[in-house]
């Protein structure tokens, strides 16, 4: 494994899971804040580590490998944590929504590079605007306790959330549409 700032970040990210969970348990003042805040900057860890390793040169196979593991494992358990407190259907099928989507999008990405085809399932700019809303909304869900608090903040989350589950859903039919035309072409080669 190539010890570069770009990697460290990532692997930062994924030490940060659990703090995040044991601080989002932990009942002190002002747990939830601090929860968020952990959250935030594991978020900006995301930006900042992709924009590191294009900017120094030091892009590594086991950095394009960690760093979406990363992203998928925080975004999938903060949603669970919230899942708990925001026990709502439509909060809790849009969680289920981003999490499936991200493992149908992971294993379609996995099979397209066995093709050798990974290039035709790439980040699209949806998906990034995507990840910037889920990021955003599960930042402030994080800092709001819901059985004290019903504000608009709280009322803008959920709708950030739910735009981001229904991008979620667009970008994955793109990924799946891209995935579609290569299997055409493989299945039928006239």
């Amino acid at each position: 494994m190539p010890i570069n700032i770009p990697n460290v970040l990532t692997i930062l990210r994924i030490l940060l899971i659990p703090v995040l969970v044991v601080v989002f348990y932990l009942p002190f003042h002002n747990h939830l804040l601090v929860a968020a805040g952990i959250f935030a900057f594991a978020s900006i860890t995301d930006w900042f580590d992709g924009y590191l390793a294009r900017r120094l040169g030091q892009m590594t196979a086991f950095g394009a490998f960690l760093d979406p593991v990363a992203d998928k494992l925080m975004v999938a358990i903060a949603l669970v944590l919230l899942v708990e407190r925001h026990d709502t259907l439509l909060f809790t099928l849009a969680a289920c929504v981003i999490i499936g989507r991200e493992i149908v999008v992971s294993a379609l990405r996995e099979w397209m590079a066995e093709l050798g085809e990974r290039t035709s399932v790439a980040v699209s700019f949806i998906g990034k605007i995507k990840t910037a809303a889920q990021m955003l909304a599960i930042t402030g869900l994080l800092a709001i306790d819901p059985a004290r608090d019903e504000s608009w903040l709280l009322a803008l989350c959920y709708l950030v959330l739910y735009t981001a589950a229904v991008l979620t859903l667009w970008s994955m039919l793109i990924y799946l549409r891209a995935a579609r035309e290569v299997i055409r072409a493989r299945d039928n080669p006239s």
